[in-house]
C-alpha cells in the first residue's frame, strides 16, 4: 500500500509539473555579435578604400543571409557616403533595432544628421553615446567633432 501512494503521489507530481514544462517556452539566445558574425574584414577594406559601389554589392550579398547589426551599420555608412541618405537612416535604424547600444550605429547616425543639417537630431545621438561611453570614447569624441565643426561653419 505504501509503494501504491508514492506512485500516484510520483504519478501527480509529473501530470503537475508537465504542464508548468510546456507552458513555459524555451528561449535560444540570439548573440548576433558571436562566432556566426560575418567576417567583414573584407567590406572594411573596401570602405576604407572609398570603394563604396564594391563594398555596398558585398553587404546587401550578407544582408541577405543575415540579421545583424554591424552589415546594416555598415550599409548605412557606405550608402550615406553615396549620398543616398534616406536609405542610409533606414540601415542605422535597423542596426540599433537589432543593438541599441551599437555605439558606432549611433556615431554615423549622428553624423547624417549633421551632414543633412538637423542639428537637433545629430545632438540626441551624441547625448546617446554620452550614456553609453560615460569614461568617453572614440565614437562620442568623433560625433563630438563633426557637431562642432559643423557649428564652426
Amino acid at each position: 500500500m505504501k509503494y501504491a501512494l508514492f506512485a500516484v503521489l510520483g504519478a501527480i507530481a509529473v501530470l503537475t509539473a508537465a504542464p508548468i514544462a510546456i507552458a513555459v517556452p524555451a528561449y535560444a539566445v540570439d548573440d548576433i555579435e558571436g562566432a556566426d558574425a560575418p567576417d567583414l574584414t573584407a567590406v572594411k577594406a573596401k570602405i576604407d578604400a572609398k570603394d563604396y559601389q564594391s563594398a555596398l554589392a558585398d553587404l546587401r550579398d550578407l544582408a541577405q543571409d543575415t540579421q545583424q547589426a554591424d552589415v546594416y551599420n555598415l550599409l548605412g555608412f557606405t550608402l550615406r557616403k553615396t549620398g543616398d541618405y534616406q536609405t542610409s537612416l533606414t540601415y542605422y535604424s535597423k542596426a540599433l533595432e537589432l543593438k541599441p547600444d551599437h555605439k558606432a550605429a549611433h556615431e554615423y547616425l549622428g553624423e547624417l544628421y549633421v551632414e543633412t543639417g538637423d542639428m537637433a537630431k545629430a545632438n540626441e545621438q551624441l547625448a546617446s553615446l554620452q550614456k553609453l561611453c560615460p569614461a568617453g570614447c572614440e565614437e562620442l569624441s568623433d560625433l563630438k567633432q563633426a557637431i562642432d565643426t559643423k557649428v564652426t561653419k
